[in-house]
């Protein structure tokens, strides 16, 4: 079953909106796993807008499930953050600085020689690397020869064409799964998936490893509870 690991981001950008600490971020970490996710996703920036870098470590110290750590491999302080705190995965992630959010994957064939050097790097150290792809062939058979164990797939633009042609919509991405199984990557996906899209989604990707949802579970709990968001989320891949 594909495994469902929720980013928590958000409460940290409402946390640093007032100052203090409320909503804790490490509570939502441990809530998450309480409530069925099968792993807990942050995805630190250098202007620690939303997670901290002390975030990280904190989560670190409590996790029970899977540890997924986001963010830019160009930066230096991001590299020895994921070294030292040791998550379950590192998923790099082409920022640029100051992004508001995630916008493309990888061009791993430009990059094809920087992504070999910084993947060896963290799987030297026993940490499971996935990268954020587009779902095009050329990029996922570049992802093959970096070295990386997985590929996450940029779901921006499934969902955002979701509800004009969802089967138009996804068959990028049925072709880009099934070259990422044929070449030997596990399979990760985000970025807008939510209650209205993610069921599709699952049932029709296969080899699905697991998603990471953020932005849209957490709009979701102020109006339908945290903990029933993780589980009406993980309700959608059971049934996929």
């Amino acid at each position: 079953m594909t495994k469902l690991s929720v980013n928590i981001n958000k409460f940290a950008t409402l946390r640093n909106s007032r100052g203090g600490n409320n909503p804790d971020v490490v509570k939502a970490a441990i809530d998450a796993q309480l409530f069925g996710a099968d792993g807990v996703t942050v995805h630190p920036r250098p202007d620690e807008r939303h997670i901290r870098y002390q975030d990280v470590y904190d989560i670190k110290k409590i996790i029970t499930t899977e540890f997924n750590i986001e963010g830019n491999c160009e930066e230096k302080k991001f590299v020895d953050l994921v070294l030292s705190a040791q998550p379950t995965q590192v998923t790099l992630v082409p920022d640029a600085l100051n992004q508001i959010t995630s916008n493309h994957g990888w061009d791993t064939v430009r990059f094809k020689d920087y992504l070999v050097d910084i993947i060896s790097v963290f799987k030297k150290a026993g940490i499971r690397v996935s990268i954020f792809v587009d779902p095009v062939i050329d990029m996922v058979e570049g992802a093959a020869e970096t070295g990386t164990d997985r590929i996450e797939l940029y779901t921006e633009a499934y969902a955002t064409h979701y509800h004009e042609n969802r089967e138009k919509a996804i068959a990028p991405y049925i072709a880009a799964a099934k070259k990422a199984k044929e070449l030997g990557l596990g399979l990760n996906a985000g970025h807008d998936l939510d209650l209205h899209n993610l069921n599709y989604f699952a049932s029709n990707i296969p080899n699905l490893d697991e998603v990471s949802i953020g932005h849209a579970l957490i709009c979701d709990a102020l109006y339908l509870g945290y903990e029933n968001s993780v589980q009406l989320y993980k309700r959608q891949l059971q049934t996929s």
